[in-house]
């Protein structure tokens, strides 16, 4: 081990958020620590208590209200000690989350530390593998070296995998626009101390657990709970209450507060908990909720050691901790209200899982329990358990970019966050609105676009992306290649390691062709040049829509100035999104006589809606709005009048003559391409485009660090496939395949090979997902289309084709109850469509896709034999609700193999089939499914079978499942 005093501490405060270690100084009276201009950051903070260095690392806005995604980013683990030969001071979570954008260019304080250095650094380290437990046995020599600094430091390459000796420093929190090209590991001098020790909190450690606490946000409602415990042992709600301090050479050093989890059977069937324990193997008692965790971060290496012992003490085996969404605020906050957690970094995020629309009201009393199919607040979940508690994930450093939070992007960064083993530190997004997700459920801002049903609030409510991925809010403006690092906003520089571009194509403002309408010119003449991108100032009544956040603005500025007002609103495009868009407008109450509608020629024979029947009724429904349409007319010019800013009027050709309105908004969506600075800024780096980013099969551009996905790109010419892009894929397919390639680089662990054949490297991957689009259209129309991936073609060219299958229909379009259902000529169902006045289940529907329709209870037989007459009261049938389970598939999948097996017998005689309806090995997966799901699926009576030999060893030894209801 090589050591230097020398220590560059003004570099590492500019790159790293050292507060929580004093900037590595020593305390001098003239550290600025506080905003001069504010007296206190926190409440409950003591304004004189400046000796003592008990300051947080930057401030942020006030998070006190409940755990949001934002606080878990910013403050997650907040955690002082009031003495000073231990650690003052605040750390934020270790998970690698950096400070957001957003608040670097707001000005965010920096505190300013006057003191002398008090750090040191190993430059080198060496060790015989047999020896390396034995790593932190150094140190106890090495501060003897260094009688007068507190702390070690250590850098480490962004790509080098954690070892031993690092996995007892902290991480220092780099900050989001840090080019500093490694990782910083702190160590303190009292970390070395062994008489850690956790224990049951008494009354005698308030004082202690106050000093601890009292520059953290949400520090009263800790006492509170703390004192609650100390009391009464129970909240309110009679739930008990059970705290612990973690204390060293008598200093508490460390809090926690638990309490019984009351909401188990809600965690089982909305969360996939059952991937990290079996809750038959569980007592109710058991399961507990995580409100506080505050531990010093020089003791950081012992959180496990304090989770462990908490479980212990508390007989726990279970815990749970909730981060809930930015937007709940009001009447959620109290119950919400939870104090961040240092401990993130040792819980495992919990997927959520798509859950059953249920019809209550055919169900009846058979419907499940309401703890099941009541709708509550969504969460993020964390979850850890004496297993886990003794396991350790992989940290990997490796500084992942990601460009676009479109469904690619999204998909992608799920992935990784979830990845069971592994916990990425370093994953960025660059996004020109950040995250989604920011707007409560229910929210009528995203109807003005198609929704692709990829995913929604809710999702992002339960993914909380915030707390594990670092927001830069911009947009990107150009790629160094060389130096490797991407500029935003033509300011910021975010370094990377791997970029990933999913910045999909985009609405564009459409650049008038400039034709005098007073020579009444044509389609014919002006269509040459058409379309092409406006470069001139867009004035503010000008809009295109291409995520949420661009809605939401739109619809404030109509409401302050279009709704109760005059004018017409003009839609420009021929995509789905117009119709889509005029229902949006309808509804806010702007009339119909004042919106036009205005198509320009189309581009392909598929039109939007790609259905006859559907296009009537949409059509007959504008013209009942008193919507006007105009066909085949292209942008000619706008007019701005005496404000230049305004669009006031708007000229168009045709294949006749040109008409002209006037304009209070206008509404374009008449192309999508690639976004003109995103097109410059991969040009100018020399990446290959030919119309779109060019990418091989393994999502590779022409460097072998830049990856990309989704609309944005196109495969090489060498593939032969010109037609097909990511554009005709499942979107959240594509962003999990993206991950499973780059996991191939970055997971450390074992992975079996396996050797591609010959030649598959010149074939282009194939996707089954299906894709999906969905939104309400003019008349109050409640519209879904699911379609097999691949290129779209006329409905009339796909019914003549001799292989196309069967058509099943029912209801009409204009009556508001159309349902089509296409079966392919195996037998599957690979198309969807549903036209319908009443909301339906979008989730079950999905669900359908892909399925055999003799899984869907004979839907053909039935459909031919008269039996169906509406598709919508078939799906909602009792024996439906199984399919609409999320592990159904992996039901499906035992049971394939049970199929393919020697062990099932050859189908039995016709005579026989009514005694034993189906092979004796597929008793034991359906009835072991329909027990282990029963809470959700009441409506199945599990029936044992007839007593065999088969079912016996299908179903296993006695006492393997819980018995049936």
């Amino acid at each position: 081990m090589s050591l230097c005093s020398q220590v560059n501490v003004s570099l590492l405060q500019e790159c790293f958020d050292l507060g929580p270690f004093h900037g590595l100084c020593k305390p001098h009276p003239e550290d600025i620590l506080k905003v001069p201009e504010e007296p206190s950051l926190q409440e409950g903070e003591d304004k004189s208590n400046q000796t003592s260095q008990e300051t947080e690392s930057v401030p942020s806005p006030n998070f006190e209200h409940v755990p949001d995604e934002d606080a878990a980013v910013q403050s997650s683990g907040a955690i002082t000690v009031p003495h000073t030969e231990l650690l003052p001071g605040d750390v934020k979570d270790f998970k690698g989350s950096a400070t957001l954008l957003e608040a670097e260019e707001k000005g965010a304080f920096r505190p300013v530390y006057k003191g002398a250095s008090n750090a040191f650094c190993i430059r080198l380290f060496l060790i015989d593998e047999k020896y390396e437990t034995r790593s932190l046995d150094f140190l106890q020599y090495v501060f003897k070296v260094f009688p007068d600094k507190d702390f070690c430091v250590i850098l480490v390459p962004h790509h080098v995998p954690e070892f031993l000796l690092i996995q007892s420093f902290v991480r220092a929190v780099p900050f989001c626009t840090s080019r500093f090209g490694q990782e910083l590991y702190v160590f303190h001098r009292a970390g070395l101390l062994t008489s850690f020790n956790v224990r049951s909190a008494t009354s005698n450690d308030l004082p202690g657990v106050q000093m601890l606490t009292e520059t953290l946000s949400l520090n009263e409602r800790i006492l509170n709970d703390f004192r609650i415990f100390t009391l009464v042992r129970r909240d309110p709600d009679g739930n008990a209450v059970k705290a612990f301090v973690a204390e060293v050479l008598d200093q508490i050093v460390g809090i926690s507060v638990i309490r019984d989890e009351m909401h188990t059977e809600y965690i089982r069937s909305h969360y996939n908990i059952e991937a990290f324990i079996h809750f038959n193997h569980h007592q109710q008692e058991e399961h507990g909720h995580l409100c506080h965790f505050v531990l010093n971060p020089i003791f950081h290496h012992y959180t496990k050691f304090f989770l462990k012992e908490m479980l212990r003490l508390a007989h726990k085996s279970s815990l749970y901790y909730p981060i809930y969404p930015q937007y709940v605020k009001g009447k959620f906050q109290t119950p919400c209200a939870h104090s961040l957690t240092s401990a993130l970094h040792y819980m495992v995020p919990v997927r959520p899982r798509r859950q059953i629309v249920y019809p209550l009201e055919e169900l009846g009393i058979n419907a499940p329990s309401e703890q099941v199919s009541k709708d509550q607040l969504s969460y993020s979940l964390n979850h850890t358990n004496r297993k886990l508690v003794l396991e350790s994930k992989v940290s990997v450093n490796t500084r992942i970019v990601v460009v676009g939070a479109s469904d690619v992007g999204i998909s992608f960064l799920e992935t990784l966050v979830f990845w069971p083993h592994l916990l990425f530190n370093n994953l960025t997004l660059i996004s020109t609105h950040g995250l989604p997700g920011k707007d409560p459920p229910g929210s009528r801002h995203g109807g003005f676009l198609i929704n692709s049903h990829c995913f929604n609030d809710e999702d992002h409510a339960k993914m909380s992306l915030r707390s594990w991925v670092n927001v830069v809010v911009g947009k990107m403006t150009s790629i160094n290649r060389a130096a490797k690092y991407v500029v935003v906003s033509k300011e910021e520089k975010v370094p990377y390691d791997y970029l990933v571009l999913c910045a999909g194509q985009q609405y564009q403002v459409p650049s008038p062709t400039g034709a005098d309408i007073r020579k009444l010119p044509t389609n014919r003449e002006v269509l040459s040049g058409w379309p092409q991108t406006y470069t001139g100032k867009v004035p503010s009544n000008h809009f295109t829509l291409n995520d949420n956040q661009d809605c939401a603005k739109a619809a404030q500025w109509l409401k302050e100035h279009i709704v109760g007002m005059e004018g017409n609103v003009i839609v420009y495009g021929n995509t789905v999104d117009i119709y889509t868009t005029v229902e949006a407008l309808l509804s806010l109450g702007i009339a119909g006589s004042r919106i036009h509608l205005v198509q320009p020629p189309p581009s392909s024979n598929v039109t939007c809606l790609n259905n006859n029947e559907l296009e009537g009724a949409v059509g007959q429904a504008l013209v009942e709005a008193g919507v006007s349409v105009h066909w085949d007319s292209v942008l000619a010019q706008w007019g701005t009048g005496d404000d230049p800013d305004l669009i006031t009027c708007a000229a168009f050709t045709t294949s006749t003559k040109p008409f002209q309105l006037q304009c209070s908004a206008f509404f374009s969506f008449a192309y999508r391409t690639v976004d003109y600075e995103t097109f410059k800024a991969i040009n100018d780096a020399c990446l290959v485009f030919d119309g779109r980013l060019v990418i091989d099969t393994e999502f590779c551009t022409n460097d072998v660090s830049i990856r990309a996905a989704g609309p944005l790109t196109k495969y090489s010419r060498r593939y032969y496939v010109d037609e097909w892009t990511h554009s005709n894929f499942n979107s959240k397919e594509i962003g999990f395949e993206l991950a499973a390639s780059m996991l191939s680089l970055l997971d450390l662990t074992p992975q079996p090979s396996s050797v591609a054949q010959e030649g598959t490297d010149r074939l282009i991957p194939t996707y089954k997902g299906c894709k999906i689009k969905g939104g309400v259209l003019p008349g109050g129309y409640h519209y879904l289309h699911i379609a097999k991936p691949g290129i779209p073609i006329r409905l009339d060219l796909e019914l003549a084709l001799c292989d196309h299958g069967t058509e099943i229909i029912t209801g009409e379009a204009r009556e508001g109850n159309y349902f089509r259902v296409h079966i392919n000529k195996y037998s599957m169902v690979d198309g969807i469509t549903c036209f319908s006045k009443e909301p339906f289940p979008v989730s079950n529907y999905i669900c359908l896709y892909g399925q055999h329709e003799r899984l869907l209870n004979d839907l053909c037989y039935r459909w031919n034999q008269g039996q169906i007459t509406d598709l919508y009261r078939f799906f909602r049938e009792p024996w439906s609700m199984a399919i609409y389970h999320d592990q159904f598939i992996d039901l499906k999948e035992e049971l394939r193999q049970a199929l393919v097996s020697e062990q099932v017998p050859r189908p039995l005689p016709e005579d026989a089939t009514e005694s034993s309806p189906c092979p004796e090995p597929l008793w034991g997966p359906v009835l072991r499914f329909l027990r282990r799901h029963r809470h959700s699926l009441p409506m199945y009576y599990p029936a044992r079978a007839p007593p065999s030999a088969g079912e016996a060893a299908a179903t296993g030894p006695a006492g393997a499942d819980s018995p049936a209801p």
